[in-house]
């Protein structure tokens, strides 16, 4: 399997800029087991928003699976590594994609991850999780707005925090009342 690098869109905010930056780089990487420990749960990121993978593959594993709220890519990408395969990262290939979310978007969307680990644990396990990652982020993020975007801090804070809270909260959803 391969994904491209994805460029924020032309009318992207500074924090959708910020997490296209971050989270796609400008090196190419072909990521196997040997680059769990290094990489952690990273050896495993993919996104089906610009991804081909080989049929046969696909196919042997299982394909994506039927009942996963997101992260069918992550699930894949996972798969695949345990089996011996590798997965690529192709920076010269890209396509613009990028999301100018809502606090309350990014708390749904992150709720939705949490419920993805909750659901799927052996890929924490077997990967590890974001750690020390999310600090990363969150450092690199007021370092660029500082330089870039400024006034774009408190509300890079309040998504910081909606983030967190909807991980946390969907980590434990069998647990949540249904209204």
């Amino acid at each position: 399997a391969v994904c491209g690098r994805q460029l924020p869109h032309h009318d992207a905010n500074p924090l959708a800029i910020h997490a296209r930056n971050f989270n796609y780089g400008t090196e190419t990487l072909i990521k196997s087991k040997n680059d769990i420990k290094n990489l952690g749960i990273k050896t495993v990121f993919m996104s089906n928003s610009f991804a081909a993978y080989r049929r046969s593959v696909f196919e042997a594993l299982g394909g994506f699976p039927e009942h996963t709220i997101l992260a069918e890519d992550m699930f894949m990408a996972a798969r695949m590594i345990q089996a011996g395969y590798k997965i690529a990262y192709c920076a010269e290939a890209s396509v613009r994609h990028s999301h100018n979310y809502t606090p309350k978007q990014e708390f749904q969307r992150y709720f939705d991850t949490g419920v993805f680990h909750a659901c799927n644990p052996w890929i924490q396990r077997d990967f590890g999780g974001a750690g020390g990652e999310g600090f990363r982020f969150v450092k690199s993020e007021i370092q660029f707005l500082l330089k870039n975007a400024p006034f774009w801090i408190p509300r890079a804070l309040l998504t910081t925090f909606a983030k967190f809270l909807g991980y946390k909260l969907g980590k434990h959803w069998q647990s949540l009342p249904l209204s």
